[in-house]
């Protein structure tokens, strides 16, 4: 508690200059989405940034790099104290939500702008709210602009700022593909990564499953979400004891990693947004076990828009009925038979499901410089007045 107020004392203490543009990180999930946006506007833009982060194990710089000021304050009182009185021109985060719990709006005119984690949708896995409390959303394409403006009209919520800004996440995972040598073993490898939640694969299927695809030769590497780690570790370490001492069998930690990405021939998941990122990352196909969707509005259909989590099923590979886990090993097969063809289309599909493809990290960065210049000016033209 005392690092922390020390944190926040050493925040407040800056210059109005150099807490323009803060970055608030909720743990090292959130890390390797705002990361290329801080270091293109340190070293490409001359910026400083803030950096805040509730992450406990990463540990902080012991002295400031040149244009960043590293701060933790952790989940609590003092945080949310941080939020609702935070002196800056404008906060950038990837965190859900904003307003709507314990970590509200600034009683300060403070811009805020959300970048998104995700390339899935904004109303059926989101709640219908989620998105309601920022300013700015750097959207990855077409389909979150479609969706938040939709909403916008239907309930008459003020016009934020749609800007578009792509996935830079997807643009390293495909320089990482194509810096990488093709694959030699003739034996396949299935990436088993699912959603989290009660009506994921690991909750409802996940020991058959593994099974089944072990039985017939396919390697396995598990890779729980972080949040199933989070709140089911037993379910986690089931699994791992049942088929640890396998040699086809691979338990993977950190989703941030990217080796399980690229071993793999074929992703088997469920309702995750992941997919979109592996199949146009890398053009590999996705079997998608057909659990019950993961539904935080239950309104989802009100927009009469057909989220990216269902479309991406019927485009991105093939679905497995949860009562034929047996077909699994055949399915892979087949979806490894046309591997070719579709990863044309993948490919294709870049240009048509995200902006900016190429170039998301410059044209984001530039983006947030010029909302803080603008309220920089904004704030000295008022203080003038």
């Amino acid at each position: 508690m005392w690092d922390d107020w020390k944190s926040l004392r050493r925040f407040q203490r800056l210059p109005p200059r150099d807490r323009s543009i803060v970055f608030y990180s909720e743990t090292h999930q959130d890390w390797h989405h705002l990361q290329p946006l801080i270091d293109f506007l340190i070293e490409r833009l001359s910026r400083t940034v803030c950096h805040v982060t509730s992450e406990l194990t990463v540990p902080l710089p012991s002295a400031p790099d040149a244009g960043l000021h590293a701060f933790r304050i952790r989940p609590g009182a003092l945080c949310t104290w941080f939020f609702q009185t935070l002196k800056a021109d404008v906060m950038v985060l990837t965190m859900l939500d904003l307003h709507n719990f314990h970590l509200k709006r600034s009683l300060h005119p403070v811009h805020y702008a959300y970048v998104f984690h995700s390339m899935g949708s904004t109303h059926m896995v989101d709640h219908a709210n989620s998105y309601d409390h920022y300013d700015t959303l750097l959207c990855v394409g077409p389909h979150h602009v479609a969706e938040i403006r939709r909403r916008e009209e239907l309930f008459r919520l003020p016009s934020k700022r749609l800007f578009e800004h792509g996935y830079p996440r997807l643009e390293r995972l495909v320089a990482l593909a194509d810096a990488t040598e093709p694959k030699r073993s003739e034996t396949t490898t299935a990436l088993l990564a699912p959603t989290w939640g009660e009506h994921s694969i690991l909750h409802l299927c996940g020991e058959p499953l593994i099974s089944f695809l072990l039985e017939a030769g396919i390697r396995v590497i598990l890779r729980p979400h972080y949040q199933t780690t989070r709140s089911s570790p037993r379910l986690v370490e089931r699994l791992v004891a049942r088929f640890g001492s396998d040699p086809g069998f691979r338990h993977v930690v950190r989703m941030e990693e990217s080796v399980s990405l690229l071993e793999s021939d074929v992703l088997i998941c469920d309702w995750s947004a992941m997919a979109i990122e592996y199949a146009l990352g890398f053009g590999k196909p996705v079997l998608f076990v057909d659990v019950p969707p993961r539904v935080r509005n239950p309104d989802y259909a009100a927009l009469r828009l057909e989220p990216m989590e269902m479309r991406i099923r019927r485009e991105l590979g093939a679905v497995l009925p949860l009562d034929r886990l047996a077909d699994a090993p055949r399915q892979v097969s087949l979806l490894l038979r046309d591997a070719a063809e579709l990863r044309k289309r993948n490919v294709a599909r870049r240009e048509e499901w995200v902006f900016n493809f190429g170039r998301s990290v410059e044209v984001g960065a530039c983006e947030i410089a010029r909302i803080a210049d603008e309220r920089a000016g904004a704030g000295a033209r008022g203080r003038q007045a």
